[in-house]
């Protein structure tokens, strides 16, 4: 599938959830019948996101950098399985915690980490999610990451529905004063124990969910970071490095690589990313383009960014796409422990 017909795809999910449709189809229907015989063998080696314990990452990280009289930046996770950090035994392993951590490196500042993702969860349990998140007014996160999106495609919940749950989702969080960086569908076709042709069927799946995500997302407000297969040619090489225990979920090198790709976004979103950095660099293929472009580019290339940038032309909204220099998550300290959060009232 060429860039063009990836970005009309998504362009005609990300309007069917717009506008109330449903019949949008993922892969099309002659292949139905061929995935979910695959599917169902694979998911005899696989938990898909439904079992095992989660490390409990939630408290404040960088302490070191307290300031009397200035609270901590708040960061908020929602999504899926990945979000919450399945597949390690250390909460200095999750993604939340590599993410505060770098964060607070970043600004300089406490971070005080919050995580309401839930393993298994589908794009439609983000209503729940945003409500706990905004339960409190006075707790408004400064920043939320999501994660979500392979539930939606290994159930088979129709695109235009998993994009209107999280556009709703992230505007949401927008018109409460919260920023949003959306880490999209990542490539199931990665998955070891997936084989052909579900393998190829789910890559192409997974990115037409990720681009229609990427302009559901940016129409409201937030950014967007590809996963992609930004874990492909590790896994291929060295899965029993990426992979958790269970085949499905990252191990604690894998969920580093994540994070390592997200922080950028998360730091510019809020205003701490270096302002020559923020200017497209032609040398990397960065610059203005329609957002279903955009979209549809940044999800055949992991570790993109796309956010909006102009307004609404001849062509629809235009997104700014970037391919930000990763840089190295430093792990949370082992001892001690992150400072432990006080209950919500």
């Amino acid at each position: 599938m060429t860039s063009m017909s990836r970005a009309r795809a998504a362009r005609r999910i990300a309007a069917g959830a717009a506008y109330g449709g449903g019949g949008v189809g993922l892969v099309g229907a002659a292949t139905v019948g061929v995935v979910l015989a695959e599917l169902r063998l694979a998911k005899r080696h696989v938990g898909n996101g439904t079992s095992g314990r989660v490390p409990v990452a939630d408290g404040v990280y960088g302490s070191s950098y307290n300031t009397p009289g200035e609270p901590p930046l708040r960061l908020t996770m929602l999504g899926d399985s990945t979000a919450a950090g399945q597949g390690v035994h250390r909460a200095g392993q999750t993604p939340g915690a590599l993410l505060a951590s770098g964060l607070s490196a970043v600004a300089e500042r406490p971070v005080e980490l919050r995580n309401v993702a839930l393993p298994g969860a589908q794009s439609d349990d983000l209503d729940r999610q945003v409500a706990l998140v905004l339960a409190d007014p006075s707790t408004v996160p400064d920043i939320c990451v999501i994660i979500v999106g392979a539930n939606d495609v290994t159930r088979r919940m129709p695109p235009t529905r998993s994009v209107r749950h999280l556009s709703a989702a992230v505007r949401r969080l927008r018109t409460a004063g919260a920023e949003v960086v959306v880490g999209t569908c990542p490539d199931l076709g990665t998955i070891e124990p997936v084989q052909q042709p579900l393998r190829w069927l789910a890559r192409r799946a997974s990115r037409q969910l990720a681009a229609a995500q990427t302009i559901g997302v940016v129409e409201q407000g937030g950014r967007t970071v590809s996963l992609g297969d930004l874990l492909g040619p590790e896994f291929a090489a060295n899965p029993r490095e990426l992979f958790g225990p269970d085949n499905y979920h990252p191990s604690a090198e894998g969920y580093a690589t994540a994070a390592m790709a997200v922080l950028p976004t998360v730091c510019a979103a809020l205003g701490l990313w270096p302002a020559e950095e923020e200017r497209p660099d032609v040398s990397r293929r960065e610059g203005f383009l329609p957002v279903a472009r955009a979209a549809a580019e940044a999800a055949s290339e992991a570790g993109t960014e796309v956010t909006a940038a102009m307004p609404t032309g001849p062509r629809g909204p235009w997104a700014l796409l970037k391919r930000r220099r990763r840089r190295r998550v430093p792990e949370p300290e082992p001892s001690p422990e992150p400072t432990p959060s006080a209950p919500s009232t």
